[in-house]
This record gives structure tokens, sequence and C-alpha cells, in this order.
């Protein structure tokens, strides 16, 4: 076993083929091998190991500092009540991982932007991330909310003791379905379920809860319902920006405690002999 390096399910998973519990079966079941050789259960492995599942070799987890890895960073428009699993996530291009992981994904029978990405390291980093950054939702209640109801959604309190900072909220003039009416609310860490329930606790019906922007990424006018693309040169760097990698700290050097003469006194450094040319 390598005494160095990261565990062999987190590899895995950070290479978005499965999740570490996933792993897990695979190395149980032999699938996996390390230089050729069967991997075991918490066997750990470096760059240099050479990894298979099933025969293919395992793409390691690029470092999403150098996100030239857009082509695995996939902004999604999701009409609502479409499922991730059996109806967004399988018209993906397959060649850029076998695992997607979407990072904090609307419930089931809302839609709007979505973000997946095949790179476990980095669905990892953005998930921490996105609690701090700004949500944008437009939310479809039945009638209209009392001046009220608009206050008490700003102070952000939840079921569950938590409070939102809610930035802003406002109705829509733009759009009104008969008995129906759009609000647009920004709340920073706020997942789906969050932004329905502020509204579900003044007594509003709510039909549909549409996110369009997540941190520094927006939903673009062309971009339809039901489509994705790569993310373009501009919004991957904000995407960095916005998470940034780790930095790795190398440890200090403790120089050598100086040696000590038979006597014990201190020797300084020995000066270097020169010869005459």
């Amino acid at each position: 076993m390598t005494e160095s390096g990261d565990r062999l399910q987190k590899v895995l998973a950070q290479a978005g083929l499965a999740s570490r519990r996933e792993a897990e079966v695979w190395i149980a079941a032999g699938r996996v091998t390390i230089n050729g050789r069967p991997a075991t259960l918490g066997e750990r492995v470096t760059g240099r190991d050479e990894l298979r599942v099933d025969g293919r070799v395992v793409r390691r987890s690029r470092d999403a500092s150098k996100l030239a890895a857009t082509a695995t960073v996939f902004l999604c428009h999701r009409s609502p009540g479409e499922s991730l699993r059996e109806e967004l996530i399988p018209r993906l291009p397959r060649r850029t991982g076998l695992r997607f992981l979407t990072v904090s994904p609307m419930p089931l029978p809302d839609g709007g932007l979505e973000l997946l990405t095949s790179d476990g390291a980095l669905a990892e980093r953005l998930q921490r991330r996105v609690r701090e950054w700004a949500v944008e939702c437009r939310v479809r209640i039945r009638g209209l909310l009392e001046p009220h109801s608009l206050e008490a959604i700003q102070r952000g309190e939840l079921d569950d003791g938590r409070t939102l900072s809610v930035v802003e909220i406002e109705g829509s003039e733009e759009e009104t379905d008969g008995a129906n009416r759009w609000y647009r609310i920004v709340a920073r860490g706020a997942s789906g379920k969050d932004i329905r329930q502020l509204f579900e606790r003044q007594g509003a019906l709510v039909s549909r809860v549409q996110r369009t922007a997540l941190g520094p990424l927006a939903l673009t006018r062309d971009l339809n319902r039901g489509q994705f693309r790569v993310l373009s040169e501009e919004e991957a760097t904000a995407l960095v920006t916005a998470a940034p990698a780790p930095k790795r700290v190398s440890a200090a050097r403790v120089p050598a405690a100086p040696a000590r003469s038979s006597g014990g006194r201190t020797r300084g450094p020995r000066a270097r002999r020169t010869r005459d040319r």
C-alpha cells in the first residue's frame, strides 16, 4: 500500500465516476486496478499510479483553478418539474465524465438555472461556496402579497430557526398570468426549498420557483428551457474567482540544531576550505 497520496475511493469520486460509497463497492468487487493489480479498500494512490475501472483508464480530476475545464461544467436551463437524473443528465455529453454532480439543485417541482459538472473536486468546492453566494429567483404565487407579508419575507426567517439574508424582493410588473403574480427575490445562500418556504410561511400559494442566477452565473436569453451549454470563458473565470482553489501550505523548514562538541560547547558552521590555485 502506498503511504502517501489520497484514498482510492476519494480519487474515484473526484474523477466524477461514482460516490465514495459506490467506489468502495466497485473496489470490493474487484472492478478497480492500480498499476495492473486489483485494488484494496482504503488503499492510497498518487498521481504516478495508473487507475482503471473495468479495464478503462481513469482520468484524474483536474485542478479547477485551471478552468479550461469549461467542457466539464454545464449551465442548464431546467424546465419546471424536469427530472435531473431521468431527463436532463442523460442528454449531457458522456465524453466529459461518467457521472454528473449538481451544485445546489432545485427541488423537483421547480426549475431554472442548474450547474452540473463531472469534476467531483470542483463540485465539492462549489457546494461549500454556494452558501455565501447571492441567489436570484422568480416566484409565481396566486394573488398579491400584502406589505406586511413582504416585510416578513425580507426578514428571512425559516421554520428551522435559520435566518436568510434577503437582499431584495419586489413584484414584477412585466408578467401577470390571470390571478397569478410573479415576484423577484435575491437572498444569500438560499436553496430553492428555502425560497419557497419564505413565501409559504406568509400563506402564499406558490406554483413555481425559477432560479435565474447563482453567484456569478445567470441564465441568458439564448438558453431556452431544457437546453444546456458549456461555460463561456468569462463565466469560467468568474466561477474560479468566486470559488478559488485552496492554497497548499508548504511546511516550513526548521533549521537543524547546532552540533555540540564533546566539551559541551556549541560549534559553529564549519568554514569551507579553499585551495590556492
